[in-house]
């Protein structure tokens, strides 16, 4: 729980926090909230099991860059460890598109799979829109096809985007209202940063935030950031927000995962274990947000990475058993 309760039993106001610094700000560990949500996932697993259904999760990689194969390989190390069934199959970038369309009617049909998921980045010669469509929109688990983006904006979605929905549960694990708060969501990606704004002003848990999307046009972006309550930062831009963009008290959700050089500025004696292993590599891992300036004004902070990352793999693994449970008929108690 982000700072202390008042007389009510009830959440303070942010505004109140900005008013005392006397609590330490909150590094949020999106691994711990995401460990608790997969436990409860592998309960769900068992029941549906236990009912004759065993969760299917089918990826699919037309593609040779590293960070997809990456995070293909991560999904379904959590899958596996929740007993989720996994298929993977690799295309050859240089292939038609006709050979991903008829690999996604296969498992379209598949009644083991219950889940597809295409990597993106796609070849240019595929169109990406074609790709999202051609998915059965109950198989959808990434939550992009065209029918799960109406249903979601309408109020009545089926699934949610991965990285919205953890952001949501986030904010719940941590005890941060977003009713009637001012939040400022930085970045309008279909994935990310429009879903996002969505959530955040329907009715219900979650929601009820009155909400601004900044973007590469906005002008005067320290004055927008400065008047919320909530910051979410998707925008790709390596710690684009600082903290003096910022106000006392603010949350603050940085979605950002960027690679940059590692500094030649940075001392021998001050480096860590992960730090050196960085030196190694020849980058870093930064978020959107300047992290150390911003923990000065944060009462709460998503670190970059263990925060939001974790999160987006563990709704994945939600959505799927979700998708499993509607297409068995068989009700579970999703967490």
């Amino acid at each position: 729980m982000v700072g202390t309760e008042n007389d009510a039993g009830s959440q303070p106001l942010l505004s109140d926090r900005r008013r005392s610094r006397d609590t330490m700000t909150t590094i949020i560990d999106g691994n711990a909230i995401a460990d608790g949500i997969r436990a409860d996932l592998t309960d769900c697993v068992d029941e549906l099991v236990a009912a004759g259904t065993r969760p299917g999760l089918a990826t699919i990689l037309m593609s040779d860059d590293d960070a997809s194969e990456t995070y293909v390989s991560m999904k379904h190390r959590a899958c596996k460890e929740m007993g989720i069934e996994n298929i993977h199959d690799e295309i050859d970038p240089s292939e038609p598109a006709e050979v991903l369309f008829e690999r996604i009617d296969d498992l379209n049909e598949d009644p083991s799979v219950h889940g597809i998921l295409v990597q993106m980045p796609v070849p240019d010669h595929v169109e990406k829109r074609a790709v999202l469509e051609r998915i059965d929109p109950l198989k959808d688990v990434d939550a992009f096809h065209p029918e799960n983006v109406g249903r979601m904006v309408a109020g009545h979605a089926r699934y949610k985007p991965c990285t919205p929905h953890g952001i949501q549960k986030i904010l719940a694990a941590e005890g941060i209202e977003t009713e009637g708060k001012d939040a400022v969501v930085v970045g309008r990606s279909d994935i990310v940063g429009k879903p996002m704004a969505n959530l955040l002003v329907q009715y219900g848990e979650g929601g009820n935030a009155t909400t601004t999307v900044c973007h590469s046009r906005t002008q005067d972006l320290p004055e927008k950031t400065r008047d919320a309550d909530i910051v979410i930062a998707a925008a790709g831009v390596p710690e684009m927000i600082d903290g003096s963009m910022l106000s006392n008290g603010v949350v603050v959700i940085d979605v950002g995962v960027n690679r940059v050089e590692v500094s030649e500025r940075r001392s021998e004696g001050s480096q860590t274990e992960s730090d050196e292993a960085d030196t190694e590599k020849g980058y870093e891992l930064v978020g959107d947000v300047e992290f150390e300036s911003a923990r000065e004004k944060a009462s709460a902070i998503t670190p970059v990475p263990g925060g939001v990352g974790p999160l987006t793999i563990a709704m994945l693994t939600y959505n799927t058993v979700k998708a499993a449970s509607l297409q068995a008929g068989v009700d579970v108690d999703l967490p």
